[in-house]
């Protein structure tokens, strides 16, 4: 990226960003990877989002074959969402989910830098009556978002903590819905939301390439 951003090298960087529905939106990732190309040029950015999808959800050969055919230079993982949701989280068994995942990129892709997201934060729901539902905030959120932090501090993984850039535990959500960025579902986004994660991880990213640089 120093080289680009030279003008010494001409070679395009391939970045895929792998995760669930936040990537399958498409808003997030191509707004992150809209603005490095405006900074450094030559940068591929493809999203492979599924909705609904687990770390695991990858955990399979051909999904691993269709992210080495795109020859990334990095690929970001972005998960959480989906498994926090589940009452019965297990930080466990998300860890040796994502050891299975990591471990399955590493083999199909030697070499090639993996960095982790954490997710935005989301509520959970509880029907009242036919009609009505409460919301509260996902208490396994943090829970996840510290695994995710464990796992990648343990195998040399960079993360960008997300959640604790929008205001962690007590306000992430809270900043989220008194801004009116939540749909009604109280787990997505509306675009202009996206839009700003992809903005902030931009911005982590260039800090990241201008300490690098410095150092």
């Amino acid at each position: 990226m120093r080289l680009l951003r030279l003008g010494v090298s001409t070679d395009t960087i391939r970045i895929v960003h792998v995760g669930d529905s936040h990537i399958r939106g498409h808003i997030f990732p191509r707004t992150t990877g809209s603005l490095l190309q405006q900074a450094f040029g030559a940068i591929s950015y493809t999203d492979m989002g599924i909705n609904g999808a687990f770390c695991v959800t990858f955990t399979r050969p051909e999904r691993i074959r269709e992210i080495a055919a795109l020859h990334p230079d990095l690929v970001i993982l972005s998960f959480g969402t989906n498994e926090s949701h589940n009452r019965r989280y297990s930080s466990m068994l998300h860890y040796r989910q994502m050891d299975e995942l990591v471990r399955m990129l590493r083999d199909g892709l030697p070499g090639v830098p993996l960095l982790m997201t954490t997710p935005p934060g989301s509520y959970e729901s509880t029907r009242i009556s036919r009609r009505k539902r409460t919301y509260k905030i996902n208490p396994r959120t943090a829970v996840a978002v510290q695994t995710i932090r464990r796992f990648a501090d343990a195998n040399g993984l960079a993360v960008w903590d997300m959640y604790e850039a929008f205001g962690g535990p007590r306000r992430a959500c809270l900043n989220w819905q008194e801004a009116g960025l939540m749909r009604p579902d109280h787990i997505h986004y509306l675009p202009e939301a996206y839009t700003l994660q992809g903005e902030m991880f931009s911005q982590a990213l260039l800090k990241a390439y201008n300490d690098y640089v410095e150092y």
